[in-house]
């Protein structure tokens, strides 16, 4: 999985675009939801088709955010939509259908195939995750079980006879950092600016910022200094970060701050649109996005960082 995607062919920039999908335009939004409603007929289930989520005739809600993106992603354009749909679809009614991985998988199997998972506060219904960690403005830590087909987040309900949390999350942590390194590239410009991004296919790629030292210490050779790091999440299949060491946390602040708003808006998984100052396992936002656009806002540790690394 590359950083920076190749554009389909699609439909002009000036055509009208969709209310829900603003990177579809009104044509392809209307192809894109008749192709989810044929979808799910071939499979045997008639649905409403509504802006970003369809619904079946018992009520199951299947949301639209996830494919959607894929489908803007796909390098080979709308005529591969179908075949992606279609496959999506079956994806998703298979893991619904079929038996609760917890009620079939032994408990150390379950163990074994536990991980973290970073994600945004609308991706959950905080009811059912009362056991999610804040690591962050917007940002939630919870359990997941990693399937050959799909992920389960799991709810305090599924967690409960598995064992204590803290346990739990423990083991998951040590699963996460055994992933390996799918794919890395150095970001640089012209001004000197560099930082690094993590890719893959993995669905805990972004959540890697759960164990940044090691992996800064795998990807650069280096160790983190007490002064921490510049990370960016935009979704779940990349993590970028800029170790601070000197006055190039500055041209790494607006680069990173860009690329994470731009990866965030398009991309299936989306987390965070944000750039956030790792130090000690806390994060803390530093940029925002304005009716007048990006802006980075930075509280007074960060500034006297600044002040000490830049010069007041």
């Amino acid at each position: 999985m590359g950083i920076f995607r190749r554009r389909p062919k699609r439909d002009d920039s000036g055509a009208p675009r969709d209310p829900e999908f603003a990177y579809f335009s009104t044509g392809e939004a209307a192809r894109f939801r008749a192709q989810v409603r044929e979808s799910f007929a071939e499979h045997g289930l008639e649905v409403t088709v509504y802006a970003d989520h369809v619904t079946d005739s018992s009520g199951r809600q299947f949301g639209l955010g996830n494919l959607a993106a894929l489908c803007h992603n796909e390098p080979r354009g709308p005529r591969a939509w179908p075949g992606l749909v279609h496959h999506h679809v079956g994806l998703v009614l298979r893991t619904m259908d079929s038996p609760s991985a917890l009620d079939t998988l032994p408990p150390e199997q379950i163990r074994a195939q536990l991980y973290p998972r970073v994600i945004s506060d609308n991706s959950i219904d905080p009811a059912n995750f009362d056991y999610a960690r804040d690591v962050g403005p917007g940002l939630y830590e919870i359990l997941a079980l990693d399937l050959p087909e799909s992920v389960m987040m799991l709810t305090d309900e599924a967690l409960e006879p598995l064992g204590e949390v803290g346990e739990l999350r423990a083991q998951a942590l040590r699963n996460l950092a055994q992933l390996p390194v799918e794919g890395h590239e150095t970001v640089r410009g012209d001004d000197g600016m560099t930082f690094e991004v993590v890719v893959g296919d993995s669905f805990y790629t972004a959540s890697r910022v759960l164990a940044l030292e090691s992996l800064v210490r795998h990807v650069t050779g280096q160790e983190l200094t007490a002064d921490g790091a510049l990370v960016a999440l935009p979704f779940r299949h990349q993590l970028a970060f800029h170790a601070i060491r000197d006055a190039g946390v500055l041209p790494a602040l607006g680069a990173m701050a860009a690329f994470a708003a731009s990866g965030y808006e398009e991309a299936p998984g989306a987390i965070s649109p944000y750039v956030y100052w790792w130090r000690a396992g806390t994060l803390t936002q530093l940029s925002e996005l304005t009716e007048k656009g990006l802006r980075i806002v930075v509280g007074d540790d960060f500034q006297e960082l600044l002040e000490r690394l830049v010069g007041g």
